[in-house]
């Protein structure tokens, strides 16, 4: 089982955002994890990416629920230090196209004893250290490998 995941900032939009085409998905998925009573952990990287928009168009019920969400969900959200930061470093000095958002994150779950990464992001699949899953990943087969 996967104990102590890292939810990236596109898997939480994808929840919250009672447009996306992707939000039955995320939420079968949340649902799933949080029965497995998993750990979860994110950034303040995601709590800058989530907010921008909900900010900009003084959608103060979005920010609510953003702050509601991760309390309900028990996520816990590390602040980028200076072991984050080296760690950061250390993946763009190998993974050049990964953007600077995308290296604290991963660095991030490193940190904290991740062993899942929870994104949307394709191109993360290529870091090697966490087991970095996309949404369509995580489906019937991912959770009967799983035990539980």
């Amino acid at each position: 089982m996967e104990n102590k995941i890292f939810v990236d900032t596109s898997p939480i939009i994808y929840l919250l955002d009672e447009k996306s085409p992707l939000r039955p998905t995320a939420e079968q998925i949340f649902s799933r994890l949080l029965n497995r009573q998993a750990e979860f952990v994110t950034s303040t990287i995601t709590c800058m990416e989530y907010l921008v928009f909900p900010y900009r168009t003084n959608n103060k019920q979005a920010i609510n629920i953003f702050w509601e969400f991760l309390d309900a969900c028990g996520i816990k959200i590390h602040e980028i230090d200076e072991f984050t930061a080296v760690k950061a470093s250390q993946i763009r000095a190998s993974h050049a196209y990964f953007k600077t958002a995308d290296s604290l994150q991963l660095a991030t779950a490193c940190v904290t004893g991740c062993n899942l990464f929870l994104t949307n992001d394709k191109q993360l699949r290529q870091f090697e250290e966490l087991h970095c899953v996309i949404l369509e990943d995580l489906n019937e087969e991912f959770f009967r490998g799983q035990q539980p």
